[in-house]
């Protein structure tokens, strides 16, 4: 008797091609549901129609198809056992040697920014999972195809192998099987949380799947194995990123392009900003009027450490950013998009990673850490801080000017390693002090690389001053304006000594510490 296949598939792409070699070379049979049922007779190729086969028609507008006896006993059968192969027989059921089944495009619906929940709901297939679930999980005789790129190793398996697959080959195939069940599963639980009121921020349970988009070289270090996984089905962030030229990205380098990407994400795209970044600190940032003039500004801030560094742009590269770029050696260079001559340009340095990525400022809402059992979830830092909230707390009030200014140092400080100290004039970073172990360390750091550059300055701190000695050091240096969230139990002794060196104090009421 010939074998039985079932193929049952939202996405169609090759199946026509399938369908034909497995009934002309290897002698299936086929039987099939809805569209694909239709999609292969219209090419001519003999099928069984599921309820045909079953005879129960489909019922509930489609809902309920292949969950039936007859498909899952042909599935579930183990055929080296005498009292499964007996209750076949006895229920007329024939065993089914391959199940070709991919899912309801569910990811590819809710990512539809006017999708409706019950349009939603009806995208979430019940029998699909099913069935990848019960011939994933009788590998050991049924083979199990979820995606259309393993149509042709499954072909070529038949003709290596006299017309059967490998255990090997099997066992791989329910591993994918299983993975594809568990990411869709995941989608919609996670889709489901998002469109329930809920009377805590995050979820009781975090469901996190990824598929694995390429081995990295290493890790951190050469010994740590690492590899780039993309999280749903749809590409987005980086995984959607057009990579226009240049070397094979590393771990390192997506860390720190993901750290670029946030900095830059604060700048928006009418006012040219530019930032260099090295080991996801940034070592200078830029607004100007012009992209190429924010580069140079940027670069300029700390170019002994943007030396090897990674750049980050808010607006399209043009010629003259490109010819700056070539000017020395850079890692990676991300910005929206790139015009044609800039591509010209920039092919000079064949090595310099371009990454273009359209929305830099769409970023995960949670952000995860592994520790020892298990994992902790907090909502991405995406407040937008607002000169409106700030409490002004000297004698000394601040022109709009100096509010312009702050802002500025505050939106950089948000963005270097606690503990941070961001000293800025004309909207350039001038020193910068980062994960240092105390704040006057942090201080001295950033006000000996401003050097005298730091008169009429002015200094962000990502948290509190617990004594006023780094305000004294601050006033030493020549800086007018110090932004910092408050909150410390001495912050009047800071503000004491503002007002008694002149300064103007700003308190946010926000801190932004980054571990």
């Amino acid at each position: 008797m010939a074998r039985l296949a079932l193929l049952s598939v939202s996405e169609k792409t090759g199946i026509v091609e399938l369908a034909k070699s497995l009934v002309t070379e290897f002698d299936f049979e086929l039987i099939s549901s809805g569209g694909t049922a239709k999609t292969l007779q219209a090419e001519g190729i003999p099928v069984t129609k599921v309820s045909d086969y079953t005879g129960s028609p489909e019922i509930l507008a489609g809902r309920v198809k292949t969950l039936h006896p007859r498909i899952h006993g042909g599935i579930l059968a183990r055929r080296d056992l005498s009292a499964d192969i007996t209750d076949l027989e006895n229920n007329q059921i024939r065993p089914l040697d391959l199940v070709v089944v991919n899912l309801y495009p569910f990811e590819q619906t809710i990512a539809q920014s006017d999708v409706s929940l019950a349009e939603a709901i009806e995208q979430i297939d019940i029998g699909g999972p099913t069935l990848l679930r019960a011939a994933a999980k009788n590998f050991a005789h049924v083979t199990v195809l979820c995606k259309p790129d393993l149509y042709g190793e499954y072909l070529a398996q038949l003709r290596e192998n006299q017309g059967e697959t490998t255990l090997e080959f099997r066992q791989a195939r329910a591993k994918e099987g299983f993975a594809l069940t568990a990411t869709y599963d995941s989608a919609i639980a996670t889709y489901l949380t998002s469109v329930t009121t809920e009377t805590t921020p995050l979820p009781a349970v975090y469901t996190l799947s990824g598929t694995q988009l390429q081995t990295l070289r290493y890790g951190e270090n050469p010994h740590q194995p690492a590899g780039w996984y993309q999280t749903g089905t749809q590409a987005t962030g980086w995984a959607a990123a057009e990579k226009l030229q240049g070397k094979e990205l590393s771990y390192n380098n997506l860390v720190d392009l993901e750290a670029a990407r946030q900095i830059i994400a604060e700048f928006p795209s009418d006012e040219p900003a530019a930032a260099v970044l090295k080991h996801t600190n940034p070592c200078g940032v830029a607004v100007s009027n012009s992209l190429v003039d924010a580069y140079e500004k940027a670069f300029a801030a700390d170019s002994v450490s943007a030396f090897g560094g990674i750049v980050a742009l808010n607006q399209t590269i043009d010629a003259a950013t490109a010819e700056a770029l070539t000017k020395t050696f850079l890692e990676c260079v991300v910005a929206p998009s790139c015009s044609d001559e800039a591509k010209k340009i920039i092919a000079a340095k064949s090595k310099l990673r371009v990454l273009l990525l359209a929305d830099l400022s769409s970023g995960p809402k949670e952000t995860l850490k592994a520790i020892a059992g298990g994992f902790l979830i907090q909502a991405a830092d995406e407040v937008v801080d607002s000169p409106d909230e700030w409490k002004i707390v000297t004698e000394k009030q601040p022109t709009p000017a100096q509010i312009a200014e702050m802002l500025f140092a505050w939106k950089v400080a948000k963005h270097v390693k606690s503990n941070a100290i961001v000293v800025t004039r004309d909207r350039i970073t001038l020193g910068i002090g980062a994960g240092q172990m105390n704040r006057v360390g942090a201080a001295k750091i950033a006000l000996e690389q401003a050097a005298a550059n730091a008169k009429g300055a002015t200094l962000a701190s990502d948290g509190f001053f617990p004594f006023d000695d780094s305000v004294r050091t601050a006033a030493a240096a020549g800086i007018t304006a110090i932004i910092q969230p408050g909150g410390s139990i001495r912050d009047k002794d800071s503000i004491a000594a503002a007002n008694e060196l002149g300064l103007v104090m700003v308190l946010t009421g926000k801190r932004h510490f980054l571990h």
